[in-house]
């Protein structure tokens, strides 16, 4: 059994994290603010701080589950000690906490696994998932089709990638067949190559890569088992161009 301890201060994200991340891995989930209503304990003192970080590591010992995850706020570092995680979560997502209690005394963690720093509680549940089990496709799980000629992979698409990703799970990357029609010089093999770089050692097996033909239409009788749905994108990653890139590579002599 590993213990994944989540900790940062109140309001950070730590118990929708936990919530996402226990749907990921089948956990058994231990929130804090449930123990202590359990308990009637609302002793805030670091000596009721580090006793509750006791209460939990005795209740993530009785888990009979490959995972077990903690969710609290795990001020102290001495506190940490008393857990002793397996994973360490560090939600750094803000600068003061929902409440002022621990805004002064909380210590930073000396060593963290992940630190995130956004609220993005889906997207950071693969991410973290991903790195302790292996991920297997399913072709008969709902997936989504993200459909482009990648001329070259950029930021945008990556960003595109990750909002696609946490509706399913899993997203088949088809890439249309247009090199050397018009301005499009990259083969196949070299835009596979480009989004398995900034992929594969995040959402390995979560894609799928395949050449497909130059599709400029798709048309549909009705709509069965599925959906067509435009994704918002920030004003920056719209402003971020393959043609622009194109020509920025040509003037640096690393494209013809």
């Amino acid at each position: 059994m590993k213990k994944i301890l989540i900790m940062g201060l109140p309001g950070s994200g730590k118990t929708t994290l936990a919530k996402d991340l226990t749907k990921e891995l089948n956990a058994d989930w231990i929130n804090a603010d449930d123990i202590r209503k359990k308990y009637n304990d609302w002793d805030f003192s670091k000596a009721g701080v580090l006793n509750q970080a006791k209460r939990m590591r005795n209740l993530a010992a009785r888990s009979k589950k490959r995972f077990v995850i903690a969710d609290f706020i795990c001020p102290y570092e001495d506190g940490r000690n008393i857990f002793k995680p397996n994973l360490l979560i560090w939600m750094d997502t803000i600068k003061k906490g929902k409440f002022s209690t621990f805004d002064k005394t909380f210590q930073k963690p000396k060593k963290y696994d992940f630190k995130i720093r956004e609220k993005n509680s889906k997207l950071w549940a693969i991410r973290v998932a991903n790195k302790l089990i292996k991920y297997k496709w399913d072709n008969r799980k709902p997936t989504i089709q993200m459909l482009g000629r990648y001329q070259p992979f950029h930021e945008g698409h990556l960003r595109l990638f990750e909002k696609i990703l946490i509706k399913t799970g899993q997203v088949c990357i088809q890439v249309k067949d247009v090199y050397r029609i018009g301005d499009n010089p990259f083969k196949f093999k070299k835009i596979k190559s480009s989004i398995n770089r900034k992929l594969i050692n995040t959402y390995k097996s979560r894609y799928k890569i395949m050449l497909v033909p130059n599709i400029t239409k798709i048309c549909y009788g009705r709509k069965v088992g599925y959906e067509f749905e435009k994704i918002k994108l920030s004003k920056k990653l719209h402003r971020i161009s393959a043609t622009k890139i194109r020509k920025k590579l040509r003037r640096e002599g690393r494209l013809k």
